[in-house]
């Protein structure tokens, strides 16, 4: 998705004004500031006189003179011999003493100047050439200092300049959308362009159907019309994160033929009162002008949550813009062919008003993919990828239970990026295999150095978990089992449910805590019940879960189907935010010891299992530590035949073995030849490590 408004090229005019001001604030508080002039006393004023007056024959005289009335000062410009002039100040004279000497110098008759320093000293202005400087018009001379305001105005000229010039720079950025301050209520909403089509958006046929007939309206609105059909004001996405509500947006937009504009519902709140309002307004307007057009809000909940719902007093700016939201959606203005399209993951929390008929007519919900539509998103992701013809879709699909589309997104690309770490040309099921791993617990850290009792204990816990999913009816499948380290887990155990269903039995309820105890009852078996580890922290955390919410909330325990403790949390995010107890404390101290006997009963009959199939439980953990890594048809084996499936490639016998150089001097330089020394020397490499794999037996 792109915006159609170019990117500007570079203000080199802008730039060197900015640039010429700067440096002439610099030097004008420069000269204000950090230049001082020299000052002279009056005395030393009448000495430089005396002395300029004896020195009538050669360049040495007073030049100019300059009287500043308002600051009583007297400026002087004094020509020294050879050439050179030295300006000073001589403070101290009163205005009036001033006046009467600009009156009088004229004539050089001399004046009240402090101590008289002026009277009697006419051939001070005198030059070698007999020119007499005090009468020859000399500006200084007769010149009246500037008053006080008017050199509080030069001095202010710069930081003025400077200020106007970001000014103006200011108002020509914000014209297009910049960040300028005299543009803080302008409307931020893109208008955009996008190439997507529904056919890039896999699943959710449901959904495309919903929005395909709005953008069909759109499109012919006459045919609806005919039919007094009218246009829905609003269609809201909500769901969990990464499901494709905003793909659903971007193939709207490619397929709308419409005007689209975005924007992000955060881009609403600022700091600056009323500009989340005037910006719902303006987007508003300026849709209008452009009707029949989509307007698409993302993240829909960072303004449009429940209004009253915050802490404290004080007026909330986020309830005024989503105030002005709702006016603008259904108030006494019309939006005939306007759509509001907009996504959240918390649709739980929006505000009522918001979510009736006449503003969001249609809720839809975009959940998690189901089995199918998982392998039709991983069609739609391999696409311009070269993918090994051996690569089953479907069994992928299978092992990924619960993920959403931008996870099956992330795992293609891993898998692509294996396969250029790897060079091996095309992706292939261990690439992906691994690339499933990486999204679910992150990259294997072989790197690990873990002592070979630890290690057993970790192969025997999954392992337990493993004879569980196996000999437990309702229990979940087995996909893989691996005891290489990833993120904090020492292994983990891939465990799926044969058929995907919305709704659990008790009976199946009970299974999945018997395969989350699984674990810890091996060890427990094995080693003693003072030698278990904590490895079963994660399992015992998700046992205890299941078991609580049996009791609290689905009244599958003897407490009876009474609701005693309310989710608060997101159903979509999954979290828990706060818990309403409704319970007195006699109740809830039943709830612990129902809690705990679920958990003990799922323990004891995990143990009961176990121990009636140890010989399973030691084949699996053989098994683990030989290959590390097992998968499903490899677990399947082991439970018909008690030990893994022996290698496809024959071992040859060790006199009928050949070098590499053999077999390129037996094999002439041929096409076909080169064909037979590839066959055998992969047949070569096969031998040589069946061989170092029954030798490390």
């Amino acid at each position: 998705m792109a915006t159609q408004n170019k990117k500007k090229k570079f203000n080199w005019t802008g730039f060197i004004v900015i640039l010429l001001v700067t440096a002439a604030l610099i030097i004008g508080l420069y000269f204000l500031f950090f230049k001082k002039d020299k000052i002279v006393s009056a005395s030393s004023f009448e000495t430089k006189l005396k002395k300029a007056e004896s020195d009538t024959k050669d360049d040495h005289y007073i030049k100019d003179i300059t009287f500043d009335s308002a600051y009583s000062k007297i400026y002087v410009t004094e020509h020294l011999n050879g050439g050179r002039e030295e300006k000073y100040i001589v403070p101290g004279a009163t205005p009036g003493q001033i006046d009467d000497f600009r009156q009088s110098f004229s004539a050089a008759t001399g004046a009240n100047i402090p101590n008289s320093i002026m009277k009697g000293h006419k051939g001070a202005f005198i030059d070698s050439s007999g020119k007499n400087h005090s009468d020859s018009g000399i500006s200084g001379t007769v010149y009246k200092a500037p008053s006080k305001w008017v050199n509080i105005m030069i001095s202010l000229l710069p930081m003025v300049l400077f200020i106007f010039v970001m000014i103006w720079l200011a108002k020509k950025s914000g014209g297009a959308g910049g960040g300028s301050p005299f543009s803080v209520g302008n409307n931020k909403a893109q208008k955009m362009v996008s190439d997507k089509k529904f056919s890039d958006v896999a699943g959710n046929e449901e959904v495309k159907e919903e929005v395909i007939e709005v953008v069909d309206f759109l499109k012919n609105p006459a045919k609806y019309k005919a039919a007094g059909a009218k246009i829905p004001k609003g269609i809201l996405l909500g769901g969990p994160p990464g499901t494709g509500k905003t793909l659903i947006a971007k193939a709207t937009a490619g397929e709308a033929g419409v005007p689209f504009y975005f924007i992000s519902a955060s881009n609403f709140v600022e700091m600056f009162v009323g500009v989340g309002a005037k910006r719902v307004r303006e987007m508003f307007r300026e849709a209008r002008k452009n009707a029949p057009c989509i307007i698409f809000i993302d993240e829909l909940d960072a303004v449009g949550r429940s209004r009253g719902a915050g802490m404290g007093g004080g007026n909330d700016e986020r309830e005024q813009t989503l105030n002005q939201l709702l006016v603008e959606m259904d108030g006494m203005s019309e939006n005939n062919g306007i759509l509001v399209l907009a996504a959240t993951n918390r649709p739980d929390v929006l505000d009522p008003a918001l979510q009736r008929p006449g503003r969001f007519d249609r809720t839809i919900t975009v959940g998690l993919p189901d089995i199918k539509e998982r392998e039709a998103i991983l069609d739609v992701h391999a696409k311009g990828k070269r993918i090994d013809p051996g690569v089953d879709f479907g069994n992928i699909a299978k092992r990924t239970p619960g993920y959403s589309g931008a996870q099956l997104e992330s795992v293609i690309n891993e898998a692509s990026l294996l396969a250029v770490r790897e060079n091996s040309g095309v992706i292939t099921a261990d690439q992906i295999d691994e690339a499933i791993d990486r999204v679910m617990a992150g990259p294997a850290k072989k790197s690990r150095v873990i002592e070979k009792e630890e290690l057993t204990m970790v192969s025997l816990h999954e392992a337990g978990h493993a004879v569980i999913g196996i000999k437990v009816p309702g229990g979940q499948k087995v996909q893989k089992i691996t005891i290489i380290p990833r993120g904090q887990a020492g292994g983990y155990n891939l465990m799926t449910p044969e058929k995907e269903s919305y709704y659990n039995k008790k009976s199946d309820l009970h299974a999945q805590i018997m395969s989350f105890m699984g674990g810890r009852a091996a060890e427990k078996i094995m080693y003693g019940a003072d030698q278990v580890s904590n490895g079963a922290a994660n399992d015992i955390e998700k046992a205890t879960r299941i078991a609580r919410m049996m009791v609290t909330q689905w009244g599958m325990s003897d407490l009876g189907p009474i609701q005693y403790e309310a989710n608060q949390g997101s159903p979509f995010l999954g979290r828990d935010y706060n818990k309403n107890k409704d319970f007195s404390d006699a109740v809830g101290h039943e709830i612990d010891q129902e809690v705990r006997k679920i958990i003990m009963a799922a323990q004891i009959e995990a143990e009961k299992v176990i121990n009636k199939n140890l010989p399973l439980l030691k084949a699996i953990s053989k098994a683990l530590l030989e290959k590390e890594t097992i998968v499903a048809e490899e677990i399947e084996y082991i439970v018909e035949h008690g030990e893994l499936p022996a290698p496809k490639d024959k071992v040859a016998p060790a006199a009928t073995k050949h070098s590499l150089k053999d077999l390129i001097a037996k094999v002439k330089p041929s096409k076909e030849g080169a064909t037979q020394v590839v066959k055998e020397k992969e047949e070569v490499v096969k031998e040589e490590k069946t061989t170092t794999t029954k030798e490390d037996k």
